[in-house]
């Protein structure tokens, strides 16, 4: 298996892009002499100022401050006092969005992530962000690590030629703007998280935060 990051340019361009372009590659997390492969199974988009389900738009504070920074790099935040999330930065610096990785399906190292995830297997392994988060150990200090190069302990690199049916949902988990269109995931897959129904890509027709400005 290849595993070639992505360059800083794939995340330079509209997020619900990079969001759809994700699913099928591989979050490639190095831990001491072990490298754990996930395939990315869903996701969704954050679209920065003008989305107010996005954190970047209660504007600059400490913790929002890597949105204007450079993309492709980690957006790591603590959830409920808990859970850990793993999103990726993205658009040219200086604007604001991001997608979040809410689910990957197991490719290399299942062993450690089983460990990491206390005994619990199969889908229960990585189908939703905190699930992936704690197999793979991901925690606040990968936080603003770089995504784009093999020295990182943490990166996402390009997926196989497979061709696949992404299907589009509204975002859940979330209270503002939960309706809009923004979930992605691959068809089938079994470890994507619980989905509400899922419309084909070729049907949706209602405006959406894609639609704004980017």
């Amino acid at each position: 298996m290849t595993m070639t990051p992505h360059p800083i340019d794939f995340y330079e361009r509209d997020t619900g892009t990079v969001a759809k372009n994700l699913l099928g590659c591989y979050l490639v997390r190095r831990i001491e002499s072990e490298m754990l492969v996930g395939k990315i199974v869903e996701v969704e988009a954050y679209l920065g100022e003008n989305d107010p389900a996005c954190h970047a738009s209660t504007g600059i504070t400490e913790r929002t401050r890597i949105f204007w920074g450079r993309p492709g790099v980690a957006y790591v935040f603590l959830i409920y006092g808990i859970y850990h999330c793993l999103n990726a930065i993205t658009l040219p610096e200086g604007q604001t969005g991001c997608v979040l990785i809410r689910a990957v399906e197991p490719q290399q190292g299942l062993e450690l992530m089983i460990r990491n995830r206390f005994g619990r297997d199969g889908k229960e392994v990585s189908n939703g962000p905190g699930k992936l988060c704690q197999s793979f150990r991901i925690d606040l200090s990968l936080n603003g690590i770089d995504l784009t190069t093999k020295e990182s302990p943490l990166y996402i690199a390009e997926g196989s030629s497979a061709n696949f049916e992404i299907k589009i949902t509204p975002r859940i988990g979330i209270r503002k703007a939960s309706k809009e269109l923004l979930r992605f995931a691959i068809a089938d897959n079994p470890f994507v998280s619980k989905m509400p129904s899922m419309r084909d890509d070729t049907m949706i027709r209602q405006p959406s935060y894609l639609d704004l400005p980017q």
